[in-house]
């Protein structure tokens, strides 16, 4: 299902239409798939990167999906871990309301793969591969920065391959904005904002059509941010992420060209 829905997307949306690209999705529960399917999809047009979502049957820092990372490294693609909460989970199981378990669920899916990422060295095994966390908000990232590195001076023989702090390599990560927690402490998120190094890491997501979407006005109506900060949100840092071509103003030209 994940090969026919890849090559659909490829073949019949990529492939027509130069304003689109996308990041394909990375059947990681299968690794001698997903190795299949980078091989297959990696230099299709309009594929900008692969996308791993949710709940894994095995941790991130598992042997078997290291040829996966290798791939991903060689062919200079970035790999996003996609959150989303899983009921067999059964921390969450013991939650009543559902907006318990999008609030903690969706956050604490990254939270367990971040962790096993940056404790199991994965940026220094693969320090070529490029990685974003998405739909999963940005208040837990301070949070587990603190948390990890303060764990980390304790017990540094627990992760001999880290060579600085875990927030070190968190900052050179990228995050997308959605859900953004706009709480009326604002000081809060400028704080979130600074410690990420939003200006260059954070990536604007609108996750429309859904409930809980965020307009563009989310970033650009934020109080403490300049205009250079904001248009690399918005746009700037995907296009540097994802080596994308300017090709809306070329469309633009064509189409006045047109009339």
């Amino acid at each position: 299902m994940a090969r026919a829905y890849n090559r659909w997307l490829s073949e019949r949306i990529l492939e027509e239409d130069n304003r689109l690209v996308s990041m394909v999705y990375l059947p990681m529960n299968e690794p001698h798939e997903a190795e299949k399917m980078i091989d297959e999809f990696a230099e299709k047009k309009g594929v900008v990167g692969f996308l791993s979502t949710g709940y894994l049957k095995r941790p991130v820092h598992d042997s078997a999906n290291m040829r996966i990372y290798a791939k991903l490294e060689e062919h200079g693609m970035p790999l996003g871990f996609h959150a989303a909460y899983h009921w067999a989970d059964t921390s969450l199981a013991q939650l009543n309301k559902f907006i318990s378990v999008h609030a903690l669920g969706f956050s604490f899916c990254n939270i367990i793969h971040m962790t096993n990422w940056v404790m199991n060295g994965m940026p220094e095994r693969f320090p070529k591969l490029k990685t974003m966390w998405i739909e999963s908000g940005l208040a837990w990232v301070p949070f587990l920065m603190q948390r990890l590195d303060n764990e980390y001076m304790m017990r540094t023989s627990d992760a001999p391959l880290l060579k600085k702090k875990p927030s070190d390599y968190m900052r050179e990560m990228y995050y997308s904005t959605q859900p953004m927690e706009l709480v009326d402490n604002r000081e809060a998120l400028e704080v979130t904002f600074k410690m990420i190094n939003a200006e260059s890491q954070l990536l604007y997501s609108s996750d429309y059509p859904h409930w809980d979407m965020d307009l563009p006005s989310t970033i650009y109506d934020l109080p403490f941010l300049d205009e250079k900060a904001k248009r690399s949100i918005l746009g700037g840092n995907a296009q540097k992420l994802f080596n994308l071509d300017p090709v809306m103003s070329e469309w633009k030209l064509e189409a006045n060209a047109k009339g």
